[in-house]
């Protein structure tokens, strides 16, 4: 049996280190423990998420690699169950989101390094090729970024 997370001192769990100290402070292991809220009998919340951080190289792909493991796999820890697997999946997909500009429809096309800027931060961690169609209006304005092909390698 392991010890408890409200056995830690005060300041080594994950949520009272991250309000005294902020959440740089925190490694990957217990941001996610944050996010798994809870531990199982045998495993602390912060050992579920380094197990977590175990399906991946980290040497190449680091924590990127929530954005591509599917829920069975995670759901092979166990601790893991189908919510706090979806509540992992959902933490990938909105750090591809917020890697998104937010008002993509103001910005003016001039060249194509100005899209590339645009879609490649988005595309980066994708383990599939995908084709892209981009609609400008008469101004060079983004109208509309839409995925019209993919395909897995």
């Amino acid at each position: 049996m392991s010890i408890r997370i409200k056995e830690l001192p005060e300041l080594e769990r994950p949520y009272e280190k991250l309000e005294w100290y902020g959440e740089k402070a925190l490694s990957n292991a217990e941001l996610l423990a944050i996010i798994i809220k809870t531990g199982n009998k045998q495993e602390t919340s912060v050992q579920l998420a380094q197990k977590v951080l175990n399906l991946s190289d980290t040497k190449t792909e680091g924590i990127n690699f929530l954005r591509n493991v599917t829920i069975e796999e995670l759901m092979k820890i166990k601790g893991i169950g189908r919510v706090k697997a979806i509540q992992l999946k959902a933490i990938g997909e909105l750090a591809n989101r917020m890697t998104k500009p937010s008002n993509v429809k103001k910005i003016t096309i001039k060249t194509p390094y100005d899209l590339a800027k645009i879609i490649m931060e988005e595309l980066r961690f994708q383990n599939k090729e995908i084709a892209k169609i981009v609609i400008l209006n008469n101004k060079n304005e983004i109208l509309k970024i839409k995925d019209i092909a993919m395909r897995r390698y």
